[in-house]
């Protein structure tokens, strides 16, 4: 079953933060009590986690509990190369944010030769990865990623079905390296750049060093960037920026599991946090007009929380269904 098949997105995402836990270590009572009730609800429940927990190394210690489910792993692990993209990679279906929050390994199939390689790659809720590619092409991959790497003697090519990464590519004229996502495709031979993509029709690509050539969506034309540019596509509207040298240093602060706010607005900071936890952080009106300054740790979320109740008029609340709200308070 494809987790996008859901129609329910709420489901969808409590089944992604489920297998999150799972993959994370073992349940406490409590929880193991909390997700057998969930799974109660609707027999439909326990495919669709068993779809978010494809591939998880610690997916044979919470059988027990996902009765049921084990004949459907065992395929998807055994299945051809043919079909090694794994479901939630298929354009144009993406189930969002959440569904990546599941993904938590790598699988790597060989075909034999050294250039000749395919790998799924994700990562899971609040971690980063970093990685060398068989070409020599370090990734670094920003917390909830998902993305299939596949080189061979002709070319390079990485789908991005969410998330972000830094690509340092290794120089190699004869095989171009193209980076695909939902919302448009980046072309290099070597150079490096970050591309950070999320719902259908958004895609930012920063460039670092060398140049890209970018094609926003299915347009006939291409965008050429060089260092210190920036494209950003939202829906249909596209900006091409030249970024100063403390915009490049917030842009990349996720490398080093930062983030660096100067007069953000509090909904954008709060959407920073919100993408690394794969939480629902909200913002009142009122509130959402404050701005926000200063270097935070992105792995510090309840931290942000207190300094910005301590720094601006404004009363942080944690709901029950895990979500947090941040509303003004009058003085």
């Amino acid at each position: 079953m494809n987790p996008s098949a859901s129609s329910d997105p709420i489901i969808e995402e409590q089944a992604s933060l489920w297998a999150a836990r799972l993959d994370g270590g073992r349940l406490t009572s409590g929880q193991r009590a909390e997700l057998e009730s969930w799974l109660a609800t609707d027999p439909a429940r326990r495919l669709l986690l068993s779809s978010y927990c494809q591939f998880s190394a610690d997916l044979e210690q919470q059988l027990p509990l996902l009765a049921g489910i084990k004949d459907d792993v065992a395929e998807i692990k055994t299945a051809h190369k043919t079909s090694t993209l794994l479901p939630w990679l298929r354009w144009p279906t993406l189930a969002g944010a959440s569904l990546i929050a599941a993904a938590a390994v790598a699988v790597i199939l060989w075909t034999g030769h050294p250039q000749d390689s395919f790998q799924n790659l994700a990562t899971p809720i609040a971690q980063r990865q970093a990685l060398t590619l068989a070409d020599g092409t370090e990734l670094e991959l920003n917390a909830q990623t998902v993305l299939a790497v596949e080189l061979n003697a002709r070319e390079r090519r990485v789908r991005l079905a969410g998330g972000e990464a830094f690509f340092h590519v290794a120089k190699d004229s004869a095989r171009p390296f193209f980076v695909e996502t939902a919302a448009g495709s980046v072309r290099v031979t070597g150079t490096q750049f970050n591309v950070r993509t999320g719902q259908a029709g958004q895609l930012e690509v920063t460039v670092v060093e060398g140049a890209v050539q970018v094609r926003p969506g299915d347009q006939a034309g291409t965008r050429a960037l060089h260092a210190g540019e920036q494209l950003v596509r939202a829906g249909t509207e596209i900006t091409v920026r030249t970024l100063a040298s403390g915009d490049v240093d917030r842009t990349l602060a996720w490398r080093t599991g930062q983030v660096l706010f100067n007069g953000t607005p509090l909904r954008e900071a709060l959407a920073s946090f919100a993408r690394y936890h794969g939480r629902t952080l909200t913002a009142s009106d009122e509130a959402a007009l404050q701005r926000v300054g200063g270097r935070r740790s992105l792995d510090d979320l309840e931290g942000f929380l207190t300094a910005l109740e301590d720094a601006l008029p404004v009363k942080v609340t944690h709901e029950s269904d895990g979500s947090i709200r941040v509303d003004a308070v009058r003085n």
